[in-house]
């Protein structure tokens, strides 16, 4: 939290007891005892009123898997591109649905058209 291991702390708390002295030291120890409660009862009624504002369905979020740390980029694109999904369908275009509906062909007259294939204009260049 702030970098202080249990020794160190000690160590300050020796050295503020001789520098405070004894006769003010129960004074201080009382006024961090309530700053300490005061802070408490802060977060615990921003916190409950955070939970009334968001209201009940805010709380059934799981927030562990909206964790940026848990993705990684790797893995994503390993899945993107080993996707076994079916290749989708070309869906035929306005007008050839028109022309079958017309009995009207949907190539000019120098157009090639072979199933499964683009036109190709073989009179072109």
């Amino acid at each position: 939290m702030i970098g202080i291991n249990g020794w160190e702390l000690v160590v300050i708390l020796v050295i503020a007891m001789f520098v405070i002295g004894p006769e003010r030291l129960p004074v201080y120890a009382e006024q961090l005892g309530s700053l300490v409660r005061r802070g408490r009862d802060l977060l615990q009624s921003a916190k409950s009123r955070v939970d009334d504002e968001l209201g009940p369905e805010f709380n059934d979020v799981d927030w562990s898997k909206l964790d940026p740390r848990q993705y990684d980029p790797r893995k994503i694109v390993r899945d993107a591109l080993l996707d076994d999904s079916p290749p989708s369908t070309p869906t035929r275009s306005a007008a050839a649905r028109a022309a079958e509906q017309d009995d009207r062909p949907t190539a000019s007259a120098g157009m090639v058209a072979e199933p499964g294939k683009a036109p190709y204009d073989d009179e072109a260049t």
